[in-house]
């Protein structure tokens, strides 16, 4: 039995940074900033789970460890996405 491809190629993305203030994603040529108070789910996580991040596809971002899905859009201007209690 042969183990099936991936469908499509999954872009490259990079956690280039961890501080007292957010985390810092490299993508592309870009390398995009999250502070901790737009995106509090970075907080308290281990390195290890921040670290685990992948690209599924371009501007699309997936921390399968914490459950988190950001778009490159929503990391520039969290002011359009408010965070909402559920």
């Amino acid at each position: 039995m042969k183990s099936s491809k991936p469908l499509g190629r999954t872009a490259s993305v990079e956690v280039t940074n961890i501080s007292s203030h957010g985390v810092w994603i490299l993508t592309g040529d870009r390398e995009l900033f999250m502070p901790f108070q737009d995106f509090p789910w970075f907080k308290d996580a281990s390195v290890g789970k921040i670290l685990n991040v992948e690209e599924p596809y371009p501007g699309h971002f997936y921390w399968p460890d914490l459950d988190v899905d950001l778009t490159t859009e929503i990391i520039e201007h969290p002011e359009r996405f408010p965070l909402k209690a559920t």
